[in-house]
């Protein structure tokens, strides 16, 4: 006997991947620049040369050591490098045992959800979100409750939140800088959601804690601030991945961080490492955690970025489509004409132009583009936009 809700996962890709793959079988036909793919948010930014020199010089060292098991929390400098750099930009006192190495941020966050998921465990998510929360919510012994979007600001509507809580509900997933939006998250907003769980996390008897996704905590412009959310609302736990800040996504290299002053710190810790331990995880790839031990001090280069930000947000603006202008990531939410995504992203795949229907992301009637493309697509793609916007 196999599981056929397992089955049924398997076979059926996530929306993102489908209009990925048809893009591929398009190129074969008509050619690969005349397909304008705004599907996936795969970095189009080269890692820092930095990065390279790291791991040219950790391969000329003990190999044994560097391709040899790490402890399973982390190697214990990767670990130091993460806490002083954490300590030294948010002003908190991290220690090195507060952080816990994983396979990136996805494996991050199912840990923290699995050492959550007591009896009838809620986890709520704040549309937009990244689709695949359902996913590890619900396989992993939760369930997924949504709020819906604030389509005007894509902030949080606080009281929409509050409606969603039960005396069941474990933790807030708080996704900023926002994938699908691009919208950071405001200290006013956060202040008003830590006191929201404050007072709920008393009226319960028991600690709400916030599970901040925060893989593009980088990816910000116009020097705006993303606040440290454990500095706002104290049971707040840090998932993290290198993927999206150095360029490096297929490494598969983040971590859970669990700051000192989270509610039964250590215990979590515990059961973080327990639900790792539970779905087979050893170590974190440990070549990558000795790069990160030397890496952390990096940043992104934003700029071809934040060029295209500029170039899909203006054109399109001034074509007639409404978008929310990002802050951060690499991403654009637009308004879709005449309200149904789907059938709006079917017609514009007639003219090669890849568009993903947010639905899936909790937030129908709009469509996710991904910025981080070629800048030379996007010019060769904007009489397609105009084009299905006069269809």
């Amino acid at each position: 006997m196999i599981s056929e809700s397992l089955v049924h996962l398997g076979e059926k890709k996530s929306g993102i991947r489908e209009l990925f793959e048809y893009g591929l079988r398009q190129a074969a036909v008509v050619g690969k620049e005349n397909v304008y793919d705004y599907s996936l948010g795969n970095p189009s930014v080269p890692a820092p040369e930095e990065v390279a020199s790291i791991i040219r010089e950790l391969l000329e060292g003990d190999s044994l050591a560097l391709h040899g098991y790490t402890p399973a929390g982390g190697a214990k400098e990767a670990q130091q490098a993460v806490a002083d750099d954490l300590t030294q930009r948010s002003g908190d006192t991290i220690r090195p045992e507060n952080i816990f190495f994983t396979c990136g941020a996805a494996p991050a966050l199912v840990a923290v959800l699995r050492a959550l998921a007591v009896e009838d465990a809620e986890f709520v998510a704040i549309a937009p979100y990244f689709p695949e929360y359902q996913v590890f919510v619900s396989y992993n012994g939760g369930k997924f409750v949504e709020v819906p979007p604030d389509t005007k600001n894509f902030q949080v509507d606080i009281a929409a939140v509050e409606r969603a809580l039960t005396p069941h509900t474990q933790a807030v997933l708080v996704n900023s800088p926002n994938n699908p939006s691009g919208v950071i998250y405001s200290r006013e907003t956060l202040t008003a959601l830590g006191a929201l769980l404050e007072r709920k996390s008393a009226e319960y008897g028991h600690p709400i804690y916030i599970i901040a996704d925060e893989p593009y905590r980088e990816l910000v412009y116009d020097n705006a601030e993303v606040p440290y959310i454990p500095g706002i609302y104290r049971d707040t736990v840090i998932c993290y991945s290198y993927s999206k800040s150095l360029s490096m996504p297929g490494e598969r290299i983040g971590y859970v961080c669990i700051p000192d002053s989270v509610t039964d710190s250590a215990k979590l810790h515990a059961a973080v490492a327990g639900a790792s331990r539970a779905f087979g995880h050893v170590c974190a790839p440990s070549m990558m955690q000795r790069v990160i031990a030397r890496a952390t001090g990096l940043r992104p280069d934003l700029e071809a970025y934040d060029k295209n930000r500029h170039t899909l947000y203006n054109a399109l603006s001034e074509m007639g489509y409404e978008c929310v202008k990002p802050e951060g990531a690499f991403y654009m939410m637009v308004k879709a004409p005449g309200g149904d995504a789907h059938a709006f992203s079917e017609r514009a795949k007639k003219e090669n132009l890849l568009l993903v229907p947010a639905d899936s992301f909790g937030c129908p009637g709009f469509f996710r583009i991904s910025t981080c493309v070629d800048p030379a697509m996007i010019q060769r793609s904007l009489p397609a936009f105009r084009r299905v916007l006069q269809d």
